[in-house]
């Protein structure tokens, strides 16, 4: 058993639930809710968000998997993609002048990335 790979499933678990119940309520409620967007840009960008929750349940899952059954490849692909999301946020923040800590998402994904990483170590 790998306790890196143990607490990058535990971090990603938490950022899933974070996401789904503290973010569903405070950015996807409202979003759907935003009547002076159109329909299928704001129904978009919803499905997107449903996506992210899946990925991070499914990272999560992948990352214990991956915990208890040697699989390196796996784990760089996931702390790969984590990696990408934080820059992603990162990224984000800086075009568009928002302060990181309004976009704090880049700081889940870059402890799941760094978990991992010290969990192929």
């Amino acid at each position: 058993m790998n306790p890196w790979l143990i607490a990058a499933a535990l971090a990603a678990f938490s950022t899933f639930l974070i996401h789904t119940f503290v973010g569903g309520r405070v950015i996807a409620r409202p979003l759907l809710a935003a009547r002076d967007l159109p329909r299928v840009p704001r129904l978009t960008v919803y499905f997107c968000w449903h996506m992210v929750t899946v990925l991070l349940f499914g990272m999560a899952a992948a990352l214990a998997w991956a915990a208890r059954h040697s699989n390196p490849p796996l784990v760089v692909l996931l702390g790969l993609l984590a990696l990408a999301f934080a820059g992603l946020s990162l990224g984000l923040a800086v075009v568009f002048r928002v302060k990181p800590w309004h976009l704090p998402q880049w700081a889940l994904f870059l402890v799941i990335a760094a978990l991992a990483g010290l969990g192929l170590a």
